[in-house]
């Protein structure tokens, strides 16, 4: 199913995207294949409920409408467990889709793990990353080092174009 892939995505841009499966919220399992004839946006995320990753997924959330009108669906992934999970989107009114990546395996496929300094040490932990598959499955746009500010609303307007 799934293949480890260090620090590079495995789907370059222009490249369909290799089909996945991920444990989701609402108590299923998503499957990209699922997705054909739909747009997709992939955003990876550190950590439930704390201030960046809360406020991304409200920015998210806010346009939600507007990246449903224009054919695409939005799916949120972190290393969090389904049960933190379902409690983020209760808590923020996410109508999108949490996906758990417990074992790592999707995000080192988009090759969003890295080191990164927290207090003086250093940690692996997801770099937050957005990803744009097409209808057919492809690697269209890719974001990385995201800064939150302004990022949603930069790939609803990437969307809204193609």
């Amino acid at each position: 199913m799934l293949r480890r892939f260090l620090n590079h995505s495995a789907s370059p841009l222009g490249q369909p995207v290799e089909d996945f499966s991920l444990p989701s919220t609402g108590g299923g399992t998503f499957q990209l294949a699922s997705a054909r004839g739909r747009k997709l946006v992939l955003y990876f995320y550190p950590k439930d409920n704390t201030p960046g990753c809360t406020a991304e997924g409200a920015d998210f959330r806010d346009r939600y409408d507007a990246f449903r009108a224009a054919g695409c669906e939005l799916l949120g992934v972190s290393r969090d467990s389904i049960r933190s999970h379902e409690n983020f989107k209760a808590k923020m009114g996410f109508p999108f889709t949490l996906l758990s990546d417990r074992e790592e395996l999707l995000c080192n496929r988009f090759g969003v793990i890295k080191l990164k300094n927290m207090y003086g040490k250093q940690v692996r932990g997801i770099e937050r990353s957005t990803f744009v598959i097409d209808e057919n499955g492809v690697l269209v746009r890719e974001w990385r080092g995201v800064k939150v500010p302004g990022h949603a609303e930069e790939v609803l307007r990437f969307v809204q174009a193609r």
